[in-house]
C-alpha cells in the first residue's frame, strides 16, 4: 500500500483503530456526498470560500459559465443543506460558506485529521 493510500485508509472512519460511523453519522455523510456530488456545487463552495464578503449569483454565472437558473438551483441545494448562507444587500444576494457545517463534514470524513 502506498503512503498516500495508507493515509487515506487511516483517515477513513472505521479504519485503522477508529470507531465506525454510527447510523446517524452515515446518513449525514451520505447526504453530504449527495449534495456535493455535482461539480458545479463543489466549485460554488470553493468560489464562495475565496470571497470574504460572499459571492453573488452574477459572479458565479460568469465564473461557472452556467445559466442563472442553473446556478440558482445549485445555490438553493447548498443553502437548504446548510453549506451556504444568503445575505441580502440591497438588490443583491451574497452567498458565503458555513464554516461549522464544513468542519462537521471534515470531522465525519477524517476524524483524526480534523
Amino acid at each position: 500500500m502506498t503512503s498516500s493510500a495508507a493515509r487515506m485508509t487511516a483517515a477513513w472512519p472505521g479504519c485503522a483503530g477508529t470507531e465506525p460511523l454510527t447510523a446517524a453519522e452515515a446518513t449525514r455523510l451520505a447526504h453530504a456526498f449527495h449534495v456535493l456530488s455535482d461539480t458545479a456545487r463543489v466549485r460554488i463552495l470553493s468560489l464562495a470560500a475565496t470571497e470574504s464578503d460572499g459571492i453573488s449569483v452574477k459572479a458565479l454565472v460568469a465564473e461557472l459559465g452556467l445559466h442563472q437558473p442553473t446556478v440558482s438551483h445549485h445555490l438553493k441545494v447548498l443553502t437548504d443543506a446548510g453549506y451556504l448562507t444568503r445575505e441580502r444587500r440591497g438588490t443583491w444576494s451574497l452567498y458565503s460558506p458555513v464554516p461549522e457545517r464544513l468542519q462537521e463534514l471534515a470531522e465525519l470524513i477524517a476524524p483524526e485529521q480534523a
